[in-house]
Protein backbone atom coordinates (compact mmCIF):
# COMPACT_ATOMS: atom_id res chain seq x y z
CA UNK A 1 0.00 0.00 0.00
CA UNK A 2 1.48 3.49 -1.08
CA UNK A 3 -0.37 7.42 0.15
CA UNK A 4 0.92 10.22 -1.99
CA UNK A 5 0.51 13.53 -0.48
CA UNK A 6 -3.23 14.05 -1.58
CA UNK A 7 -4.05 10.47 -0.58
CA UNK A 8 -3.09 11.25 2.78
CA UNK A 9 -4.92 14.58 2.90
CA UNK A 10 -7.97 13.25 1.67
CA UNK A 11 -8.15 10.93 4.71
CA UNK A 12 -7.16 13.49 7.22
CA UNK A 13 -9.47 16.92 6.06
CA UNK A 14 -8.68 18.94 8.73
CA UNK A 15 -4.74 18.67 8.44
CA UNK A 16 -2.89 20.11 5.01
CA UNK A 17 0.65 20.41 3.68
CA UNK A 18 2.65 23.95 5.02
CA UNK A 19 3.00 25.54 1.20
CA UNK A 20 6.98 25.84 1.64
CA UNK A 21 7.55 22.05 2.18
CA UNK A 22 5.03 20.14 -0.17
CA UNK A 23 6.68 17.83 -2.82
CA UNK A 24 6.73 14.35 -4.52
CA UNK A 25 5.76 11.43 -1.72
CA UNK A 26 4.89 8.34 -1.66
CA UNK A 27 4.17 7.03 1.88
CA UNK A 28 4.54 2.99 2.46
CA UNK A 29 4.40 3.02 6.57
CA UNK A 30 4.43 4.83 9.55
CA UNK A 31 7.78 5.45 12.17
CA UNK A 32 9.60 6.80 14.65
CA UNK A 33 11.61 10.09 13.65
CA UNK A 34 14.59 8.58 14.31
CA UNK A 35 13.92 5.09 12.40
CA UNK A 36 12.23 6.41 9.54
CA UNK A 37 13.25 6.46 6.05
CA UNK A 38 11.91 8.36 3.03
CA UNK A 39 8.89 6.24 2.97
CA UNK A 40 8.19 6.87 6.16
CA UNK A 41 5.26 9.18 8.13
CA UNK A 42 5.93 10.22 11.60
CA UNK A 43 4.50 12.83 13.87
CA UNK A 44 5.79 15.72 16.47
CA UNK A 45 3.58 17.43 18.99
CA UNK A 46 6.16 20.14 20.26
CA UNK A 47 6.47 23.43 17.94
CA UNK A 48 10.35 23.04 19.80
CA UNK A 49 10.70 19.90 17.46
CA UNK A 50 12.01 21.64 14.59
CA UNK A 51 15.81 20.74 14.36
CA UNK A 52 14.90 16.79 15.01
CA UNK A 53 12.20 17.04 12.07
CA UNK A 54 14.80 18.92 10.11
CA UNK A 55 17.34 16.41 10.78
CA UNK A 56 14.92 13.34 10.03
CA UNK A 57 15.09 10.99 6.81
CA UNK A 58 11.30 10.67 7.02
CA UNK A 59 9.16 11.73 3.79
CA UNK A 60 6.65 13.17 5.80
CA UNK A 61 6.08 14.54 9.56
CA UNK A 62 2.55 15.43 10.97
CA UNK A 63 3.60 19.01 13.03
CA UNK A 64 1.06 20.64 15.29
CA UNK A 65 -0.34 23.98 14.26
CA UNK A 66 1.96 26.98 14.12
CA UNK A 67 5.02 24.32 13.67
CA UNK A 68 7.59 26.67 12.44
CA UNK A 69 8.94 26.58 9.14
CA UNK A 70 11.94 24.14 8.44
CA UNK A 71 13.95 26.78 6.63
CA UNK A 72 16.06 24.13 4.48
CA UNK A 73 14.90 20.84 2.57
CA UNK A 74 13.59 17.65 4.50
CA UNK A 75 10.49 16.48 5.03
CA UNK A 76 6.61 17.31 3.47
CA UNK A 77 5.40 19.16 7.36
CA UNK A 78 1.33 18.32 7.45
CA UNK A 79 0.04 20.71 9.91
CA UNK A 80 -3.16 19.36 11.80
CA UNK A 81 -4.82 20.21 15.37
CA UNK A 82 -4.17 16.96 16.71
CA UNK A 83 -0.57 15.31 15.10
CA UNK A 84 -1.17 11.99 17.43
CA UNK A 85 -4.61 11.44 16.34
CA UNK A 86 -4.12 11.52 12.78
CA UNK A 87 -0.86 9.80 12.70
CA UNK A 88 -2.80 6.81 14.57
CA UNK A 89 -5.56 7.19 11.92
CA UNK A 90 -2.46 6.87 9.18
CA UNK A 91 -1.02 3.51 11.03
CA UNK A 92 -4.16 1.81 11.21
CA UNK A 93 -4.29 1.38 7.35
CA UNK A 94 -1.01 -0.22 7.67
CA UNK A 95 -1.82 -2.72 10.38
CA UNK A 96 -1.19 -6.24 9.53
CA UNK A 97 -4.85 -8.10 9.83
CA UNK A 98 -5.06 -11.33 12.03
CA UNK A 99 -3.62 -13.31 8.96
CA UNK A 100 -6.07 -16.10 8.41
CA UNK A 101 -8.60 -16.99 5.83
CA UNK A 102 -11.23 -20.05 5.78
CA UNK A 103 -11.63 -22.46 8.40
CA UNK A 104 -8.33 -24.68 8.76
CA UNK A 105 -9.21 -28.61 8.42
CA UNK A 106 -7.48 -29.25 11.11
CA UNK A 107 -9.98 -27.10 13.13
CA UNK A 108 -12.43 -28.99 15.51
CA UNK A 109 -15.84 -27.40 14.83
CA UNK A 110 -19.23 -29.19 16.60
CA UNK A 111 -21.78 -29.40 14.19
CA UNK A 112 -24.13 -27.74 16.65
CA UNK A 113 -22.06 -24.82 16.30
CA UNK A 114 -22.94 -21.79 14.08
CA UNK A 115 -20.68 -19.87 12.04
CA UNK A 116 -21.33 -16.43 10.63
CA UNK A 117 -20.25 -14.99 7.02
CA UNK A 118 -16.47 -14.91 6.23
CA UNK A 119 -15.71 -16.21 9.75
CA UNK A 120 -12.02 -17.38 9.92
CA UNK A 121 -10.98 -20.59 12.26
CA UNK A 122 -7.07 -21.25 12.36
CA UNK A 123 -5.19 -24.50 12.90
CA UNK A 124 -6.10 -26.63 16.21
CA UNK A 125 -8.54 -24.57 17.40
CA UNK A 126 -12.01 -25.96 18.93
CA UNK A 127 -15.18 -24.36 18.68
CA UNK A 128 -17.60 -26.41 20.71
CA UNK A 129 -21.51 -26.90 21.00
CA UNK A 130 -23.31 -24.15 20.82
CA UNK A 131 -21.15 -21.49 19.82
CA UNK A 132 -22.40 -18.60 18.16
CA UNK A 133 -19.41 -16.70 15.52
CA UNK A 134 -20.54 -13.53 14.44
CA UNK A 135 -19.75 -12.43 10.56
CA UNK A 136 -16.20 -11.74 9.66
CA UNK A 137 -14.67 -12.84 13.10
CA UNK A 138 -11.54 -14.61 13.51
CA UNK A 139 -10.58 -17.73 15.87
CA UNK A 140 -6.86 -18.18 16.14
CA UNK A 141 -4.91 -20.82 16.03
CA UNK A 142 -5.17 -23.26 19.48
CA UNK A 143 -7.87 -21.37 20.85
CA UNK A 144 -10.52 -23.13 22.51
CA UNK A 145 -14.60 -22.02 22.45
CA UNK A 146 -16.47 -24.17 25.42
CA UNK A 147 -19.73 -24.67 25.07
CA UNK A 148 -22.59 -21.84 24.59
CA UNK A 149 -20.31 -19.00 23.97
CA UNK A 150 -21.67 -15.89 21.84
CA UNK A 151 -18.97 -13.76 19.68
CA UNK A 152 -20.77 -10.76 17.86
CA UNK A 153 -19.38 -9.74 14.74
CA UNK A 154 -15.20 -8.81 12.99
CA UNK A 155 -13.71 -10.28 16.94
CA UNK A 156 -10.70 -11.54 17.01
CA UNK A 157 -9.21 -14.25 19.53
CA UNK A 158 -5.98 -14.41 19.16
CA UNK A 159 -3.65 -17.62 19.06
CA UNK A 160 -4.06 -19.87 22.29
CA UNK A 161 -6.93 -18.15 23.54
CA UNK A 162 -9.59 -19.29 26.06
CA UNK A 163 -13.22 -18.63 26.44
CA UNK A 164 -15.13 -20.56 28.56
CA UNK A 165 -18.57 -21.77 28.54
CA UNK A 166 -21.83 -19.45 28.19
CA UNK A 167 -19.67 -16.47 27.62
CA UNK A 168 -21.04 -13.42 25.81
CA UNK A 169 -18.67 -11.42 24.08
CA UNK A 170 -19.88 -8.47 21.79
CA UNK A 171 -18.96 -6.76 18.94
CA UNK A 172 -15.10 -5.70 17.65
CA UNK A 173 -14.16 -7.48 20.86
CA UNK A 174 -9.90 -8.66 21.01
CA UNK A 175 -9.00 -11.12 23.22
CA UNK A 176 -4.66 -11.60 23.11
CA UNK A 177 -3.00 -14.81 22.86
CA UNK A 178 -3.49 -16.80 26.87
CA UNK A 179 -5.90 -14.83 27.47
CA UNK A 180 -9.01 -16.66 29.87
CA UNK A 181 -12.03 -15.40 30.09
CA UNK A 182 -14.47 -17.55 31.77
CA UNK A 183 -11.98 -19.45 34.57
CA UNK A 184 -13.67 -20.10 37.45
CA UNK A 185 -13.63 -17.47 40.40
CA UNK A 186 -11.79 -17.93 43.23
CA UNK A 187 -13.96 -19.24 45.74
CA UNK A 188 -13.69 -21.68 48.41
CA UNK A 189 -15.70 -22.56 51.66
CA UNK A 190 -14.24 -23.99 55.04
CA UNK A 191 -15.97 -27.08 56.20
CA UNK A 192 -14.08 -27.63 58.98
CA UNK A 193 -11.34 -30.10 57.65
CA UNK A 194 -10.69 -28.37 54.92
CA UNK A 195 -11.24 -26.04 51.80
CA UNK A 196 -14.62 -27.00 50.07
CA UNK A 197 -15.02 -25.35 46.28
CA UNK A 198 -17.88 -23.47 45.73
CA UNK A 199 -19.38 -23.88 42.41
CA UNK A 200 -18.91 -21.04 40.40
CA UNK A 201 -22.51 -20.94 38.09
CA UNK A 202 -22.21 -17.71 36.59
CA UNK A 203 -21.01 -16.40 33.50
CA UNK A 204 -19.22 -13.72 31.81
CA UNK A 205 -20.52 -10.75 29.41
CA UNK A 206 -18.17 -8.58 27.50
CA UNK A 207 -19.48 -5.99 25.71
CA UNK A 208 -18.91 -4.02 22.32
CA UNK A 209 -15.30 -2.54 21.76
CA UNK A 210 -13.45 -4.69 24.61
CA UNK A 211 -9.98 -5.28 24.47
CA UNK A 212 -8.50 -8.22 26.70
CA UNK A 213 -4.61 -8.37 27.32
CA UNK A 214 -2.17 -11.43 26.72
CA UNK A 215 -2.56 -13.92 30.15
CA UNK A 216 -5.23 -11.53 31.59
CA UNK A 217 -7.84 -13.47 33.25
CA UNK A 218 -11.35 -12.61 33.54
CA UNK A 219 -13.53 -14.96 35.65
CA UNK A 220 -17.34 -16.48 35.89
CA UNK A 221 -19.46 -15.15 38.11
CA UNK A 222 -20.49 -17.42 41.39
CA UNK A 223 -23.96 -16.79 40.92
CA UNK A 224 -24.82 -14.13 37.54
CA UNK A 225 -22.28 -12.27 35.71
CA UNK A 226 -19.19 -10.43 35.87
CA UNK A 227 -19.43 -7.74 33.16
CA UNK A 228 -16.91 -5.58 31.49
CA UNK A 229 -18.57 -2.62 29.85
CA UNK A 230 -18.17 -1.15 26.27
CA UNK A 231 -15.01 0.49 25.17
CA UNK A 232 -12.92 -0.83 28.30
CA UNK A 233 -9.18 -1.95 27.57
CA UNK A 234 -7.65 -4.61 29.14
CA UNK A 235 -3.73 -4.56 29.20
CA UNK A 236 -1.27 -7.75 30.00
CA UNK A 237 -1.86 -9.66 32.95
CA UNK A 238 -4.62 -8.08 34.40
CA UNK A 239 -7.13 -10.26 37.22
CA UNK A 240 -10.40 -9.70 37.22
CA UNK A 241 -12.20 -11.80 39.43
CA UNK A 242 -15.68 -13.38 39.66
CA UNK A 243 -18.96 -10.92 39.78
CA UNK A 244 -17.09 -7.68 38.91
CA UNK A 245 -18.53 -5.00 37.28
CA UNK A 246 -15.62 -3.03 35.25
CA UNK A 247 -17.44 0.41 33.46
CA UNK A 248 -17.34 1.92 30.24
CA UNK A 249 -14.21 3.17 28.65
CA UNK A 250 -12.31 2.07 31.67
CA UNK A 251 -8.56 1.59 31.58
CA UNK A 252 -7.09 -1.50 33.67
CA UNK A 253 -3.02 -1.66 33.19
CA UNK A 254 -0.54 -4.43 33.73
CA UNK A 255 -0.50 -6.68 36.81
CA UNK A 256 -3.41 -4.66 38.53
CA UNK A 257 -6.10 -6.88 39.95
CA UNK A 258 -9.87 -6.62 41.08
CA UNK A 259 -11.05 -8.63 43.65
CA UNK A 260 -14.42 -10.07 43.91
CA UNK A 261 -17.62 -8.20 43.78
CA UNK A 262 -15.97 -4.72 43.44
CA UNK A 263 -17.02 -1.96 40.63
CA UNK A 264 -14.96 0.10 38.77
CA UNK A 265 -16.81 3.30 37.46
CA UNK A 266 -16.88 4.52 33.79
CA UNK A 267 -13.56 6.35 32.36
CA UNK A 268 -11.84 5.02 35.64
CA UNK A 269 -7.97 4.28 35.14
CA UNK A 270 -6.20 2.01 37.16
CA UNK A 271 -2.78 2.01 36.77
CA UNK A 272 0.29 -0.85 37.05
CA UNK A 273 0.41 -3.41 39.85
CA UNK A 274 -3.28 -1.85 41.84
CA UNK A 275 -4.69 -4.08 44.01
CA UNK A 276 -8.42 -3.53 44.34
CA UNK A 277 -9.97 -5.34 47.32
CA UNK A 278 -13.27 -7.19 47.34
CA UNK A 279 -16.34 -4.99 47.37
CA UNK A 280 -14.80 -2.04 46.90
CA UNK A 281 -16.22 0.53 44.49
CA UNK A 282 -14.08 2.86 42.58
CA UNK A 283 -15.56 5.98 41.40
CA UNK A 284 -16.42 7.13 37.88
CA UNK A 285 -13.20 9.07 36.60
CA UNK A 286 -10.97 7.95 39.30
CA UNK A 287 -7.57 7.94 39.04
CA UNK A 288 -5.27 5.50 41.07
CA UNK A 289 -1.58 5.15 41.17
CA UNK A 290 0.69 2.31 40.27
CA UNK A 291 1.71 -0.29 43.00
CA UNK A 292 -1.82 1.30 45.17
CA UNK A 293 -3.60 -0.87 47.44
CA UNK A 294 -7.22 0.36 46.98
CA UNK A 295 -9.09 -1.39 50.43
CA UNK A 296 -12.12 1.12 50.41
CA UNK A 297 -14.72 3.22 48.16
CA UNK A 298 -12.76 5.61 46.06
CA UNK A 299 -15.50 8.87 45.40
CA UNK A 300 -15.68 9.79 41.32
CA UNK A 301 -13.08 11.58 40.22
CA UNK A 302 -10.93 11.03 42.87
CA UNK A 303 -6.77 10.80 42.62
CA UNK A 304 -5.26 8.74 44.48
CA UNK A 305 -1.89 6.88 45.47
CA UNK A 306 -0.30 4.51 47.97
CA UNK A 307 -0.79 1.69 50.10
CA UNK A 308 -3.19 2.41 51.51
CA UNK A 309 -4.66 4.13 48.99
CA UNK A 310 -5.28 7.87 49.77
CA UNK A 311 -5.93 11.17 48.18
CA UNK A 312 -2.89 11.96 45.89
CA UNK A 313 -1.74 15.12 47.63
CA UNK A 314 -1.65 13.53 51.45
CA UNK A 315 0.32 10.43 49.82
CA UNK A 316 2.96 12.95 48.41
CA UNK A 317 3.11 15.43 51.42
CA UNK A 318 3.61 12.19 53.88
CA UNK A 319 6.34 10.90 51.00
CA UNK A 320 7.97 14.40 51.40
CA UNK A 321 8.05 14.18 55.11
CA UNK A 322 9.24 10.81 54.58
CA UNK A 323 12.36 11.52 52.78
CA UNK A 324 13.37 13.84 55.35
CA UNK A 325 13.40 11.40 58.25
CA UNK A 326 17.16 10.64 58.42
CA UNK A 327 18.44 14.45 58.77
CA UNK A 328 15.13 14.70 61.44
CA UNK A 329 16.71 11.32 63.47
CA UNK A 330 20.26 12.87 63.09
CA UNK A 331 18.85 15.98 64.52
CA UNK A 332 17.04 14.15 67.37
CA UNK A 333 20.75 12.19 68.16
CA UNK A 334 22.34 15.53 68.15
CA UNK A 335 19.80 16.87 70.45
CA UNK A 336 19.81 14.08 72.68
CA UNK A 337 23.21 14.02 73.19
CA UNK A 338 23.35 18.00 73.82
CA UNK A 339 20.52 17.05 76.38
CA UNK A 340 22.58 15.00 78.23
CA UNK A 341 25.80 17.19 78.68
CA UNK A 342 23.01 20.19 80.00
CA UNK A 343 21.44 17.43 82.46
CA UNK A 344 24.96 16.56 83.41
CA UNK A 345 26.24 19.98 83.82
CA UNK A 346 22.55 20.90 85.91
CA UNK A 347 23.79 17.89 88.24
CA UNK A 348 27.30 18.91 88.77
CA UNK A 349 25.61 22.54 89.92
CA UNK A 350 22.56 21.22 92.02
CA UNK A 351 25.75 19.19 93.80
CA UNK A 352 27.70 22.30 94.51
CA UNK A 353 25.33 24.62 95.64
CA UNK A 354 24.47 21.42 98.07
CA UNK A 355 27.69 21.65 99.48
Amino acid sequence: MALDLAGLCSLLPDAHPLPSTEAPVQIHGVNVLERASETDLCFVEGLDQAAVVRASRAGAVLVPEGFPEPGEPGPVLIESPAPRRSFFRIAELFAPGHGISGVHPSAAIDPGAALGQDVAVGPNAVIAAGVQVGDRSAIGAGCYLGPGVTLGTDCVIEPNATIQRDCQLGNRCIVHSGAVVGGDGFGFSWDGSGHRKVPQLGRVVIEDDVDIGCNSCVDRATLGETRIRRGTKIDNLVQVAHNTDIGAHVILVSQAGVAGSSTVGTGAVIAGQVAISDHVNVGAGARVGGQSGVTKDVPPGATIFGTPARPMKDTMRELAALSQLPALLKQVKSQTKELARLHERLEALEQNRSK
